[in-house]
């Protein structure tokens, strides 16, 4: 991906869900040397992303906290004052925010509990979607389409007033081109929904 490409990619990492499988916050479990938000916020940054968000319950003192201690800027904190509507609010929450730079683009709606993906996966992804620059783009692991979801130019404008419920949703609704990208990440279509989960994925070597 050129540099040009990377400085229109913005991230919305999803971080509002109450974790209620897992017992504890997710983002705030260690992952990698770090906690998962601090390991996703680093690849993001690996990936050369030119603005990262949190989109988080509000309040939510710890995951603030942690926020604070990775000296992530308070500017790019999103929050969502109805997280029980579920995830798509946090999206549209994300497309009512009027603090995205001007230079951004395409944007990347980010699972946050998903810091196994591999960061080869996603560079691949936004490189197809460098590619396809009209189309919405996802990764895919047989057929079956997973995330991040990356939207091009214009569309996230339509979450401010669509109909939809969720993002599947949406994504059947909209009348943009929506193109798959075939990986072989095992990791695709799995969350970190409970302890045994985690324990799963942190185990494994070539997660991440």
């Amino acid at each position: 991906m050129t540099a040009a490409a990377q400085r229109t990619v913005g991230v919305i990492i999803l971080g509002a869900g109450a974790s209620v499988r897992m017992g504890t916050p997710k983002l705030l479990l260690p992952w990698r040397g770090s906690t998962v938000i601090g390991y996703l916020l680093a690849q993001w940054r690996e990936l050369g992303a030119a603005q990262i968000t949190v989109v988080m319950r509000a309040p939510d003192p710890a995951l603030a906290a942690e926020l604070d201690r990775l000296d992530f800027p308070q500017a790019d904190r999103i929050a969502n004052p109805q997280p029980e509507r579920g995830m798509f609010s946090s999206v549209v929450c994300a497309a009512r925010w009027t603090g995205w730079r001007a230079e951004i683009s395409r944007r990347a709606v980010v699972l946050g509990d998903q810091p196994h993906l591999q960061t080869e996966t996603l560079r691949g992804l936004l490189e197809f979607s460098a590619h396809h620059p009209a189309a919405i783009c996802q990764p895919a692991l047989g057929g079956r389409p997973g995330h991040p979801v990356v939207l091009p130019p214009g569309a996230f404008a339509e979450f401010k007033n669509s109909p939809a419920a969720t993002l599947k949703e949406f994504l059947k609704l909209t009348d943009r081109p929506r193109l798959d990208h075939a990986v072989a990440d095992p990791g695709l279509l799995v969350d970190l929904d409970t302890p045994a989960d985690y324990q799963h994925w942190l185990a494994l070597p070539g997660a991440g």
